[in-house]
């Protein structure tokens, strides 16, 4: 049984510590710069031209805490430790995001704005925007890399109600769920051509980085793949695996029709109640897995069928 713990420290690094140390920086840079900045800084643009000023020192602990309360808000979700391995990757991705946008687009507006005389003639470094989204999403992949799923595993012991699914073992057992290449490639193609247009518009590469990141975070959640093996039921996405449960924790395998909107409220990672979470995708059969320790996951598949009967078949051995 997995050690119950509460708190992931790689998440509290990089979930709570990093923005609120981002925080701090820009707070501390603008103290460094601000004999050489104007008494009013630009802080907002409307075109090319600025047309918002505040002081170097209110803007910084305004900025600061917009880093803590938005990115930080966002990604402190990847320290609980119990909380959804998936569901808190993503939240860490999105809120170092924002966090790496916040700050360098700060730090550059600064940085523009040194030795300046007028605030007014203020150019607003627009690729700052793209780079800050960039580092930030990257930073973000490195943290929910480290993360991991400390939730606690009860053995079970017995073995499925023997009016569950049993079927031959044919081991492994995979599926691609979510939508087809084809229709993830077209998907790609749709943000990647308006983010081509929006830089031939601008002149300039940094839009680019903003749709590209963001894009396969959100091409990321509509395709998983889902193995069923002798150790159990996993789901990969963005390269690293998003939800494993263990044979050896498994009461019950089922098949249910699920239908996304009108049983789960969504598509694609779902919760509803406690300890019943859903990666529902399409209506149609669905794999229910139950643990011992009170988690229930359904995810749609073709090959519902088929996995149930497997790990039904299993977990019979197992008790033998």
């Amino acid at each position: 049984m997995t050690t119950r713990r509460i708190i992931d420290p790689a998440g509290a690094l990089f979930g709570i510590a990093l923005p609120i140390a981002t925080a701090v920086v820009a707070v501390l840079v603008t103290v460094l710069w601000e004999p050489r900045l104007p008494a009013e800084i630009a802080t907002h643009w409307s075109g090319p031209n600025p047309d918002g000023f505040s002081s170097p020192i209110s803007n910084a602990w305004t900025i600061a805490l917009v880093i803590v309360l938005v990115g930080g808000g966002c990604s402190a979700i990847a320290a609980l430790a119990q909380a959804m391995l998936m569901m808190r990757r993503y939240m860490l991705v999105v809120g170092l995001g924002v966090t790496g946008l916040l700050a360098t687009i700060h730090v550059t507006m600064l940085a523009a704005q040194l030795d300046l005389a007028d605030a007014a003639q203020a150019q607003l470094p627009m690729w700052s925007i793209g780079l800050g989204v960039l580092i930030g999403v990257a930073v973000g992949l490195v943290g929910a890399a480290l993360l991991r799923d400390y939730r606690e595993r009860v053995p079970a012991t017995a073995a499925p109600d023997a009016k569950l699914p049993r079927g031959r073992v044919e081991l492994p057992i995979v599926d691609q769920v979510g939508t087809g290449t084809r229709t993830t490639t077209v998907l790609a193609l749709l943000v990647l051509g308006p983010a081509v247009l929006v830089c031939g518009a601008a002149g300039s590469w940094w839009p680019l980085a903003i749709f590209l990141p963001v894009g396969v975070l959100v091409l990321s959640l509509l395709r998983f793949r889902v193995t069923v093996d002798e150790s159990g039921v996993r789901v990969r996405n963005l390269g690293m695996t998003a939800v494993e449960y263990g044979l050896d924790e498994m009461i019950g395998a089922k098949v249910t029709e699920t239908r996304p909107f009108e049983d789960w409220g969504g598509w694609g990672l779902r919760a509803k109640g406690r300890g019943r979470y859903g990666l529902v995708t399409n209506t149609g059969p669905a794999l229910v897995f139950t643990t011992a320790g009170g988690h229930e996951f359904t995810v749609t598949t073709e090959r519902a069928q088929e996995m149930a009967g497997a790990l039904n078949s299993l977990a019979d051995a197992r008790v033998r």
